[in-house]
């Protein structure tokens, strides 16, 4: 059977921060079966790897041997009398070659290729594909990056308990017809905070700069250009995760979403503010005020926003020279402290 086997899109980065984030509050449901959250948890550091961003149009090859073997752009399964810039054409002309990567990809994971769709996603791009970016001057070529197992599902509930999933593929290549693997050519690794992601962003940025000042591909090929970024993965518990960071100078006149320089000094001096200015006595008095400890209250998550609004008001009447002498407004700082008495309320719940 052929069935469009689609690539997920490519995240921006804060989209990434919010799922990475929400993933790790969750706590489970509640007796309506809606999402619970604790935003008190602490959220992990990642590695995250990150190839060049190839200026093309996405391609990719799918088989099963019910369906024999079919090519895809991003939205539409494709032939050579309906193509996508020539790829369904240089995909039948190379069928025997596709069919060998398909094949070696069953037997390296042991797929059931009677029940399973295996796909190989990539980047089709040089040529007259797309202009103005280095590897314009490559002949048409397909730049692996990915392969997924789609197994054959009836029904939603069995998508849910025998979903897809993303295999290996940096041993997949065939470069005597331009078929490369991405994985082959300069490669970026960094580690993201995500209680405080925002401080890599600088980084990122960066990186994506020398990437479109000079692409890496187009070098290793002896040609000299632009290129359009980086895509950045990491998987957590089986699910990968993908945002991507582009320069600008790849897309003439369009607009494109870039990732805004962060200053890394002030987010620096705003956090020590933050925890100087939430000692433990305070984050106390305050927490006993909102609840009436002293009267015999208890412990209600109703009047978290109570309490934490009573400690950002108590540091503005007590220590606005604080701020004041560190150049920093009460706005500047009421994210942290916010967080900062969050984390102190969820814990004194498990005192």
């Amino acid at each position: 059977m052929k069935k469009m086997i689609k690539i997920p899109s490519i995240d921006q980065f804060r989209t990434v921060v919010s799922n990475i984030n929400r993933h790790y509050n969750f706590t489970g449901l509640d007796e309506n079966g809606e999402a619970i959250y604790d935003h008190s948890l602490p959220k992990p550091t990642l590695t995250f790897k990150g190839t060049v961003k190839l200026h093309g149009t996405n391609a990719a090859v799918s088989y099963n041997t019910k369906g024999g073997l079919w090519f895809q752009s991003r939205e539409n399964i494709i032939t050579p009398e309906k193509d996508n810039a020539g790829f369904a054409f240089f995909g039948e002309s190379n069928r025997d070659i596709f069919l060998g990567l398909m094949l070696h990809i069953a037997e390296k994971e042991g797929i059931n290729r009677n029940d399973n769709t295996i796909s190989i996603y990539g980047e089709w791009c040089g040529g007259s594909i797309q202009k103005g970016v280095g590897i314009s001057n490559l002949p048409k070529s397909f730049f692996i990056f990915g392969v997924k197992i789609t197994p054959h599902t009836e029904t939603e509930e069995e998508l849910k308990t025998n979903p897809a999933y993303w295999v290996d593929s940096t041993y997949l290549r065939a470069p005597e017809v331009n078929i490369y693997n991405i994985d082959d050519y300069p490669t970026f690794t960094i580690d993201v905070d995500f209680n405080m992601a925002q401080l890599v962003q600088n980084k990122l940025s960066e990186l994506t700069i020398a990437v479109e000042e000079e692409c890496p591909i187009a070098k290793a090929f002896g040609f000299s250009g632009i290129g359009e970024g980086i895509v950045w993965t990491t998987e957590v518990k089986g699910v990968v995760h993908r945002f991507k960071v582009k320069g600008e100078k790849h897309a003439g006149k369009s607009k494109v979403k870039t990732l805004n320089k962060v200053d890394d000094e002030k987010i620096k001096k705003i956090m020590e503010i933050a925890d100087k200015v939430t000692p433990t006595w305070r984050l106390a008095q305050m927490l006993e005020t909102a609840c009436d400890l002293i009267n015999g209250g208890e412990l209600d998550r109703a009047k978290l926003g109570d309490y934490i609004r009573l400690v950002i008001n108590d540091i503005i009447k007590e220590d606005m020279d604080i701020l004041v002498e560190a150049g920093l407004e009460p706005k500047d700082i009421n994210k942290y402290v916010s967080e900062i008495a969050r984390r102190y309320f969820f814990d004194q719940e498990l005192v």
